[in-house]
C-alpha cells in the first residue's frame, strides 16, 4: 500500500478554511473544495479579495450568512489584525438591524454572560430557540380586554354625539329645514377616540434572559391584540422585529423574531441602544406621540449619562415612558442602580416588569389615562 497522498502545503490553508465553514454550520461538500482550489488555480490571485470571491463562488454561502462568511474569511486569512478591529468595533457601537443580522457579525461572541446575573458590556452573538408554550391567563386577559382598555387618543375628526364641545351646525340646519325653519334642538360634535400607537423596547441581554421568553410572548399577543404596535429588542444591538410579531402562529412569530436578533443573552448598552434608535428619523417617529415601554431590569454597563439624554428625549416626543423593571417588586420602590436612578425623573411610570401579569395589568392601566 502507498502512503495516503499528501496534500501541496500551499493548498493547505484553502482546505482549512473549508474546515472552518463547516465546523461554523456552513454546509460544504467534498466536490465544492475542489471547485474552490481549482477555482483559486485558475485566476492566479494576486490579492486576498480574489480568493473571497473565489470562496464566494464554488463555496455559495447562504445570502444571509454572508456577513459570518465574510467575518470567518478574515479571521481565518488576517489572523489577529481582523480579530482586534472586530473587538473595538463591538466596545465602541451599537448596530441597528431590521430585516437580517448586520453586515459585520462576528462568528463567535468574546465573552458570554451565561448566568443572567449581571450585566456585561461584550457583545455575544447567538442563536435562541423558543420552545413552544401554553398562553397564561394574562395573555388572555390582554388579548379579552386590549381593545376596550389600551390607551387612546382623541383625533382630529369629529363625530355625531348627544353632548360635545362642538355645534354640528349641518345637521342643525338639515333638521331645521323638516320643522320649517325652526331649531328645535342643537346637535353637537365631539373628537372621534383612536388607538394610541405603543412602542415596546425589551432587554435581551444576559441579565434578563430569565423573562425574555416570556417578554417576547407577550410582545406577540400584544402585537396581535393592536394594530399600532411597534416592538424593537436591544442589549448591544437594536433590532425592529414588529414585522415578525405580525406573523399569527405565536411559533411561528417567536423562530422568526429569533433568527432576525443576534445579540440574546449578551452584553447591556442600554443608552446607546436608545441613542441609535433616536438617531434614525423614522423609528424615532414612531415613539412621538406614543406610550412607550421599556422593559429592562436597568443594569446598564455603558455610560449612564448616554442613558439619561436618551430617556430625556423619548420624554419630550412620547405621551408617556413607562420602565418596567423585574427589580421594582414592592410599591415602594426605590431604584438603587445609577441607571435608573438617573433616568428616574423622566420616566412617569417605574413599576414592576418581572411577570407577564404585571406587564399586562399596566398596560390596560393606562386606558386610564386620557390626554388631548
Amino acid at each position: 500500500m502507498s502512503d495516503d497522498l499528501q496534500l501541496p502545503r500551499a493548498a493547505q490553508i484553502f482546505v482549512s478554511f473549508v474546515a472552518l465553514l463547516r465546523a461554523n454550520g456552513f454546509s460544504v461538500a467534498p466536490e465544492q473544495t475542489t471547485s474552490f482550489l481549482a477555482a483559486i488555480e485558475l485566476l492566479g490571485p494576486r490579492s486576498l479579495e480574489h480568493i473571497r470571491q473565489a470562496g464566494l463562488a464554488t463555496l455559495a454561502p447562504p445570502p444571509e450568512r454572508r456577513a459570518t462568511y465574510d467575518r470567518l474569511f478574515d479571521i481565518h486569512f488576517r489572523g489577529a489584525e481582523a480579530i482586534e478591529r472586530a473587538e473595538g468595533e463591538d466596545e465602541e457601537t451599537v448596530r441597528l438591524q431590521e430585516e437580517g443580522r448586520g453586515d459585520d457579525e462576528p462568528p463567535l461572541a468574546d465573552e458570554a454572560n451565561e448566568s443572567g446575573l449581571a450585566a456585561a458590556r461584550s457583545e455575544a452573538l447567538v442563536e435562541r430557540h423558543f420552545a413552544p408554550a401554553s398562553t397564561s391567563d394574562a395573555l388572555r386577559r390582554l388579548s379579552r380586554e386590549a381593545a376596550a382598555r389600551l390607551p387612546r387618543r382623541r383625533g382630529h375628526r369629529r363625530r355625531r354625539a348627544r353632548s360635545g364641545p362642538f355645534a354640528d351646525l349641518r345637521r342643525t340646519l338639515r333638521d331645521s329645514v323638516r320643522n320649517d325653519g325652526e331649531v328645535l334642538r342643537l346637535g353637537r360634535l365631539r373628537r372621534r377616540e383612536r388607538p394610541r400607537k405603543i412602542l415596546l423596547l425589551i432587554d435581551v441581554s444576559g441579565s434578563m434572559k430569565a423573562r425574555t421568553e416570556e417578554n417576547m410572548t407577550l410582545a406577540h399577543a400584544l402585537a396581535q391584540a393592536a394594530h399600532n404596535v411597534e416592538v424593537f429588542t436591544f442589549g448591544t444591538r437594536l433590532t425592529r422585529v414588529t414585522r415578525a410579531l405580525r406573523l399569527k402562529r405565536r411559533e411561528q412569530a417567536l423562530n422568526a423574531a429569533a433568527f432576525l436578533v443576534s445579540d440574546w443573552d449578551g452584553g447591556t448598552r442600554i443608552g446607546d441602544a436608545l441613542q441609535a434608535f433616536l438617531a434614525v428619523p423614522r423609528f424615532g417617529g414612531y415613539a412621538r406621540g406614543a406610550a412607550v415601554i421599556i422593559v429592562s431590569d436597568g443594569l446598564e454597563r455603558g455610560d449612564p449619562a448616554a442613558l439619561r439624554d436618551a430617556v430625556a428625549k423619548l420624554s419630550r416626543r412620547a405621551w408617556r415612558v413607562s420602565w418596567l423593571t423585574p427589580l421594582a417588586t414592592t410599591p415602594g420602590f426605590k431604584p438603587q442602580t445609577e441607571a435608573l436612578v438617573a433616568i428616574q425623573r423622566f420616566v412617569d411610570d417605574l413599576v414592576d416588569g418581572g411577570s407577564s401579569a404585571a406587564v399586562v395589568a399596566h398596560l390596560l392601566s393606562l386606558g386610564r389615562r386620557r390626554a388631548a
